[in-house]
């Protein structure tokens, strides 16, 4: 999996590109452990996520839990099987899913 990072003053927007899972989870953990002090305004683009995995899922819970207290999380262009996922788990409950 490819992680893209913008930063824009507070604003952090990571694309990620290919598949989320039990081996790229970690690098995305790293980013989200070590990129988000400051930011309050967080958005993930999954245009090009192809797919998303429980590992991929937990990190996205803690994403989800550390921005809850420092500011806002959305995640845009989610494709219907990532969003199949989402749904069957419970976590298009929670997460700001923007279409």
């Amino acid at each position: 999996m490819e992680i893209k990072k913008e930063l824009n003053g507070n604003k952090l927007k990571i694309s990620l590109v290919g598949r989320l899972d039990a081996v790229s989870a970690g690098d995305l953990d790293k980013v989200i452990q070590n990129d988000l002090n400051g930011i309050d305004e967080l958005t993930f683009d999954f245009a090009a996520l192809d797919f998303v995995a429980s590992a991929g899922l937990r990190v996205l819970l803690v994403a989800q839990k550390r921005m809850n207290k420092q500011g806002t999380m959305k995640i845009l262009h989610v494709n219907e099987e990532v969003m199949d996922v989402l749904e069957m788990t419970g976590f298009s409950n929670f997460l700001d899913i923007v279409d």
